[in-house]
């Protein structure tokens, strides 16, 4: 079997837990034995990665370090035509990724006890996003 399904999301700047919203939109997870299910942001300023699902904490530790990491102001960035949270969450959507791929097993997602898929807005008004969800498996 194989489905591939586009969701949008809308969410404000910060790291958002979506593993529900995805399963929502992929009923089929709960039909293969076994699989994979590739998840794909389609843009250049938010991003995906899987963590820690349980502490709230976690998510404002992430905006927190992640701003550390990559400062926005008069850093020396040259794109900055779109405004100054625009290049720095460019590079922080490449180093958090544009993509994760969970195994499936007996029609679950296959992560850890504490594990959960997150959308990771880095822009203060990113908009609608586009995750494109590809699932195979038997």
């Amino acid at each position: 079997m194989w489905i591939q399904r586009e969701i949008e999301l809308a969410r404000p700047r910060g790291f958002h837990l979506v593993t529900e919203a995805v399963c929502e939109a992929m009923p089929e997870i709960g039909e293969l034995r076994v699989g994979l299910l590739h998840v794909f942001m389609r843009h250049t300023s938010a991003s995906l990665t899987i963590n820690e699902n349980a502490d709230p904490s976690v998510r404002a530790d992430y905006e927190t370090s992640m701003n550390r990491l990559v400062p926005e102001g008069p850093a020396g960035y040259t794109h900055t035509i779109e405004g100054p949270d625009d290049m720095p969450a460019h590079i922080k959507a490449s180093l958090m990724g544009a993509s994760v791929q969970i195994p499936i097993t007996e029609g679950r997602l296959n992560l850890g006890t504490w594990q959960g898929i997150y959308f990771c807005e880095h822009r203060d008004r990113g908009g609608p996003r586009t995750l494109v969800m590809t699932l195979q498996g038997e």
